[in-house]
């Protein structure tokens, strides 16, 4: 758990509050090691039933996250702002009606790529970001940073399996396409017109082999440099875009490179 107050709650009662109430902006429970109480055994059973993280710390590192030594052996870390619920993110494409754009990411973990992708993803249009709740960046104060305002306008939701979220996207509908460095189609081969769930893997790895299985259709990026393949963020940034260009409906304009500069 990082240093610093921004996003901290702290103490038994806050804490246990917070679980009964809005858990999903919960990122991680630290805990004091060997602590006893009544309190902290009814916040473990809560965080255990709604898939909090769970962590053990000393008592100077739990005093050093919140800024206090009045902390009672507890300390939360929370999301910058709450997140959606799946259903709340189906609804949204019907609303708008536009054909369902959703991006999900299999732990991506660095929250500067988390935020920038979530400013792509607010610029392009997408309705809504699935991502899961353990291995993966939240909605922290360095996500916002680089979201650069996007996580106000942009849905998040974290959901426990991610390949069960992509398996309720193509009940409702939703064609699941992974992106992937290698053996996929062109993506600008692909038609990536009607509603769609674009899947990006974590730094390093790329998309899990279950979660590549699940997708419909997997897309490359072509590459003819030395270097093997984009970061995250990058990548999706390109995809994202490949979508909104074949989703605009716009009459066609030829430049006169000509007359270019005259």
């Amino acid at each position: 758990m990082k240093a610093g107050n921004e996003g901290i709650r702290y103490g038994r009662h806050p804490v246990l509050e917070l679980l009964r109430g809005d858990a999903r902006r919960i990122e991680e429970i630290a805990i004091l090691r060997d602590g006893r109480g009544p309190a902290l055994q009814e916040i473990l059973g809560l965080a255990a039933s709604r898939g909090v993280k769970v962590s053990y710390r000393t008592r100077d590192q739990l005093t050093d996250a919140a800024h206090t030594p009045h902390h009672q052996g507890v300390v939360a870390r929370v999301a910058e702002t709450g997140y959606a619920t799946l259903e709340e993110l189906l609804a949204i494409p019907a609303r708008r009606g536009e054909p369902a754009f959703f991006l999900a990411l299999d732990q991506v973990q660095d929250p500067g790529n988390l935020g920038a992708l979530l400013r792509t993803a607010e610029a392009v249009g997408v309705h809504g970001v699935v991502v899961p709740k353990h291995r993966s960046a939240g909605l922290t104060g360095g996500t916002a940073k680089a979201a650069a305002g996007a996580v106000e306008f942009v849905p998040v939701v974290r959901e426990t399996n991610l390949v069960a979220v992509l398996e309720e996207l193509k009940k409702q509908g939703v064609w699941i396409v992974g992106s992937v460095s290698k053996g996929g189609s062109p993506v600008w081969e692909a038609d990536l017109k009607g509603p769609i769930c674009l899947v990006l893997g974590g730094e390093g790895p790329g998309l899990r082999p279950l979660v590549a299985r699940t997708c419909d259709l997997l897309v490359t990026l072509p590459m003819r440099g030395r270097v093997g393949s984009l970061n995250v963020a990058a990548a999706g940034a390109v995809v994202c875009y490949e979508v909104l260009r074949q989703r605009t409906t716009s009459e066609k304009k030829t430049v006169d490179f000509q007359r270019v500069g005259k």
